[in-house]
């Protein structure tokens, strides 16, 4: 985006989020080395951080300071590597290289990632209800266990990808297209932004239901990005082979449309997202940068 301030800030917030993960890992149960050594693998590896960065961004746009949106933050990128461990296993998808590096089952074996992303999954909740300070009211730590809970289950993440798995080798009107594609990886995002409004305050009212709009939208546009990148990308810049959607017979937005019309359709979605911040005025910049960098990332 060749915006230094904006790239400062990003940069800046990685790093925020990388002690702060590395700080919720450091488990101390010698009984479990392996597990806790698969799980830090996963999790301490770099990545874009895009979800911690929008609980970040969105709470800040809601007032909030850092300290209250770290542990939300940490929770929503512990559950994302759940799902990557999980997606890439044998059973699921079957890849060998994710972020430029050996899946997790390869540098260690298919039970102890499986295990290490069920793992992360229950540390991730055990973060959102326990870390941060100790004045955040237990109705706001409830909330966020709701919506955390809530974009991973049957209507969210997991219903998304057993609805993608169904799918292979079979044609998707655009409809049912969309509908995958915001459960899959849209609903972690768009619960990402919400995260760091609940954990700000903002639990309902106008800047809640657009920051809901914002989220679904730059959610959308994320894994439509992801499908286009996925078939002109390179395994230097997204940190795994690129073609696998075609080579699997998955329903992609590139598949259905073309890669212009997808390209088209991204755009669309980030201008919705964008949009939808108009009650937050101002407040709403960093969002609207972040939506920008969603559709025009390279990896």
């Amino acid at each position: 985006m060749n915006d230094p301030a904006f790239e400062a800030r990003i940069a800046s917030l990685r790093a925020r989020i990388e002690t702060v993960l590395d700080r919720a890992l450091a488990l101390p149960d010698s009984a479990t080395a392996q597990l806790r050594a698969a799980m830090r693998y996963s999790t301490l590896d770099g990545g874009k951080r895009l979800r911690p960065i929008l609980v970040y961004a969105s709470g800040a746009a809601c007032g909030a300071a850092p300290e209250l949106l770290d542990a939300p933050a940490a929770a929503v990128e512990m559950i994302h590597v759940y799902s990557l461990i999980h997606d890439d296993l044998p059973a699921m998808d079957d890849d060998d290289l994710r972020r430029g590096r050996a899946t997790c089952h390869r540098a260690f074996d298919e039970p102890t990632a499986l295990l290490a992303g069920d793992a992360l999954q229950a540390h991730a909740f055990e973060v959102l209800a326990t870390a941060g300070p100790a004045s955040m009211p237990a109705d706001v730590r409830l909330a966020l266990v709701r919506e955390l809970a809530a974009a991973i289950g049957t209507s969210g993440m997991a219903g998304g990808q057993a609805i993608d798995l169904e799918a292979v080798g079979r044609t998707l009107d655009l409809a049912s297209l969309e509908n995958m594609h915001r459960r899959k990886t849209g609903a972690l995002i768009r619960a990402s932004v919400l995260l760091g409004a609940i954990a700000a305050g903002v639990g309902s009212g106008a800047r809640h239901a657009a920051l809901a709009r914002y989220g679904a939208e730059i959610g959308l546009a994320f894994q439509i990005q992801d499908d286009v990148l996925d078939v002109e990308g390179s395994t230097a810049a997204l940190g795994k082979l690129p073609g696998a959607d075609a080579a699997r017979a998955k329903p992609t937005y590139p598949s259905l449309v073309g890669l212009e019309d997808a390209r088209r359709l991204a755009q669309a979605a980030r201008d919705r997202a964008i949009d939808a911040l108009a009650p937050l005025g101002s407040a709403g910049g960093e969002l609207a940068q972040l939506a920008r960098y969603v559709v025009s990332r390279e990896q």
